[in-house]
């Protein structure tokens, strides 16, 4: 299908439209035309100065690693606690260029140390569902995440915070301990709707011996529990996501948790995550769904994630690459395929934010002498 832009909204969708009426066409045959990517476990925070902290130094800017793979929409996942998420707003979300949204994290101050998501007085979710109505139109999630104890108590009161603000919680496990064993977190603990994160991660008993997917996982998806990949530097191996994907149980959402740790390791990137499952098996549609109109819809911000007339520009314009690929896991552990997702265009309401192979350029030559001068600005003074 042909897409037209026009005031950074999708104008029209047709099988052809004619190139007449534009004001600047993009030639992207062969391509595929999505919605922009929507990644919902990353980590922004980059601005406490907080060394060696996901909640610092670990935590990168959206702008910098967001467009050029094809994400229009991130979702920090619990960086900031509610103490410090005011500050987070301010230094981060609102400078962002990226849609940026935000799970608060139950422990006040987040994930500035693992330290400080163990006390049980800074899990307050009183002060999170204040802050969650306060800040409404960015906030559309609580995270629970690192907690080492063997009790419960950052997972529930994770859930009683999304229960006093009507939104959904996500826990990153952590810790996998006998007394609060995985499959009950998602067949008892989480609601219709919460979120397991890091959902192939070693930890998590996928399979049985004969490596049949657990009746458990079946019955929590029943429920409503969303699975998650949240990739991560240490969260994703092969050996549970390769037969789960064969087996047809695939997540709900793909993402990256995207930190300076996980984007120079294993997972790199939005694509090369995208990828791995493309070469394990999943058809490129659900990929895409998974990339896309899925997570937009876990979170509950249905203006994401589509391409529907009237629904804000934001595009990605991918390429399937064949040839000989090695992909790896967290740990080590690989897989081949014969195929690689490539982000070659992004626009972000109507602009193009990224353009890999400058298919929105014109040949330099066909341009006149004076492209690139600022009008009134420039005067080139030629030496006598």
């Amino acid at each position: 299908m042909d897409v037209a832009v026009s005031g950074g909204k999708i104008a029209a969708l047709r099988p052809s439209i004619d190139a007449a009426q534009a004001k600047q066409t993009v030639d992207v045959s062969g391509l595929y035309v999505t919605p922009g990517l929507v990644d919902i476990h990353v980590h922004l925070f980059a601005t406490t100065g907080l060394r060696d902290a996901w909640a610092g130094d670990n935590s990168v800017l959206p702008d910098g690693f967001s467009f050029r793979t094809g994400v229009t929409t991130m979702v920090d996942a619990g960086t900031a606690g509610w103490r410090n998420f005011e500050t987070f707003r301010h230094t981060v979300i609102d400078r962002a260029q990226t849609r940026v949204f935000a799970l608060i994290n139950i422990a006040g101050l987040g994930m500035s140390t693992n330290a400080a998501e163990q006390p049980k007085s800074e899990f307050q979710p009183d002060q999170l569902a204040r802050l969650a109505a306060k800040h409404k139109d960015v906030v559309v999630g609580v995270k629970s995440a690192h907690y080492e104890a063997p009790d419960w108590t950052s997972v529930d009161k994770a859930v009683e915070a999304g229960k006093l603000a009507n939104i959904p919680v996500m826990v990153d496990f952590g810790f996998f301990l006998a007394e609060r064993p995985y499959w009950r977190l998602v067949t008892e603990r989480l609601r219709p709707g919460d979120i397991s994160t890091h959902c192939f991660r070693s930890g998590v008993p996928w399979v049985d011996e004969k490596e049949k997917v657990h009746d458990y996982l079946h019955r929590a998806r029943a429920r409503g529990v969303k699975f998650d990949v949240g990739h991560g530097g240490g969260s994703f191996v092969f050996r549970n996501a390769a037969p789960a994907i064969k087996q047809g149980f695939y997540p709900d959402s793909i993402s990256t948790d995207l930190h300076v740790g996980s984007m120079n390791g294993a997972m790199m990137d939005m694509n090369t995550t995208m990828s791995k499952f493309l070469v394990m098996g999943m058809p490129l549609k659900e990929v895409i769904l998974r990339s896309t109109w899925n997570p937009a819809q876990i979170i509950r911000r249905t203006e994401a994630g589509h391409l529907t007339v009237g629904a804000a520009a934001d595009v990605a314009v991918l390429r399937v690459e064949a040839g000989n690929f090695a992909y790896a896991d967290s740990s080590a552990g690989q897989f081949r395929g014969k195929q690689r997702i490539i982000c070659e265009l992004t626009l972000r309401e109507g602009r193009i934010a990224w353009d890999w192979n400058a298919r929105a350029a014109k040949d330099y030559k066909t341009l006149g002498p004076q492209y690139g001068l600022r009008p009134g600005s420039d005067v080139v003074v030629v030496p006598k």
